[in-house]
Formats: structure tokens, C-alpha cells, sequence
């Protein structure tokens, strides 16, 4: 029995010794890494004014009266990875129901500021009172949200609910 575990435990010793032998030189590594360095670099101030795919997926899509028209789905491209088209989702209660189309990239707009709102403001308050009991002087102003530079507020697609919904539906293809 003690030899089996002498054997086993020589074979195992020589197996990592194998391998330790097999390593490349630290100096030789390092002349490696240098070499592929810049290749492999990702200078983030050469990638400015670019968007992230992924926080593009899901961003709302109004028509020119900036009227919601339901969401970006997915983002389809071609085997280079060009974005070649948008697939939005159009009407549905959070994804049941909801009618896929797929438009090309190049009919959407993408926007950074946000949708300027419809509603009328309350009326100011918090200012200095006066002696009849109304306020001078304004609220402070709301500042926007900052807007973040790696994606864009919203999209832009010129047609309307209905004619999104006339148009084919789009399917993934299982072949």
C-alpha cells in the first residue's frame, strides 16, 4: 500500500514538474505582453461619443409628435457587426401581446435630450410671503437630469402605432 502511495505521489510530482518546465521565462512573457500591448489596449477616450448596445435595448421609441410607440427589443446586425436593423415592440402590457417589427437602423433617431413634457406646471411656491399671504418670487427652477454619455434618452421613429402594426411582424428564424 505505501508504495502504490509513493508511486502515485512520484507521478504526480513529475507531472507538475512538466509542466513548470514547459512555462515560458518571465522575461519572455514580458517581451510578449509589451509587444501585444497596444493591440490589446482599450483607450476609453477613443471610444468617446459611442454608445453601449446593451442600454440601447429597451429604450422607449416616440413618433415626431412624441407619441410612445413602445420599445427597441433587440438590435440586429450582420456578420461584420454592423447594425443593420431595430426590432420594436409595439402595444402589449409589458411584453404579452406585444406586435415585433423590424425597422432599418438608419430610420431611427436617436436622442439625447429628454421628452419635453406636455403637462402644465403646479404654481410656484416657496417664495418670500407678503403680508396678504401670497408668495413672491419663483420656485427654484428643476434642474435636468444629467445625461449620461453612453446612451441616448430616447429614439425616434417616424410612423404611428397603427402603422407599426400594419407592418409584417417580425419572427426569429429557428434555421
Amino acid at each position: 500500500m505505501l508504495a502504490k502511495t509513493a508511486v502515485a505521489g512520484l507521478a504526480a510530482s513529475a507531472l507538475l514538474a512538466s509542466v513548470a518546465f514547459a512555462q515560458q521565462s518571465p522575461s519572455a512573457t514580458t517581451e510578449s505582453a509589451k509587444t501585444a500591448a497596444p493591440a490589446a489596449a482599450s483607450d476609453t477616450s477613443s471610444f468617446k461619443g459611442t454608445w453601449r448596445a446593451s442600454k440601447m435595448v429597451g429604450l422607449n421609441v416616440y413618433n415626431d409628435s412624441n407619441e410612445s410607440l413602445g420599445s427597441i427589443n433587440d438590435l440586429l446586425t450582420d456578420k461584420s457587426g454592423d447594425i443593420k436593423a431595430a426590432v420594436i415592440g409595439v402595444g402589449g402590457f409589458l411584453g404579452v401581446g406585444e406586435h415585433l417589427v423590424a425597422v432599418p437602423i438608419d430610420k431611427v433617431k436617436f436622442v439625447d435630450e429628454p421628452i419635453a413634457s406636455s403637462t402644465a406646471s403646479a404654481p410656484a411656491t416657496g417664495g418670500a410671503r407678503t403680508g396678504a399671504g401670497t408668495t413672491t418670487g419663483a420656485a427654484p427652477a428643476a434642474t435636468p437630469p444629467k445625461r449620461n454619455p453612453w446612451y441616448p434618452d430616447h429614439a425616434v421613429f417616424s410612423a404611428t402605432k397603427d402603422q407599426l402594426k400594419a407592418m409584417p411582424e417580425f419572427k426569429y428564424s429557428t434555421e
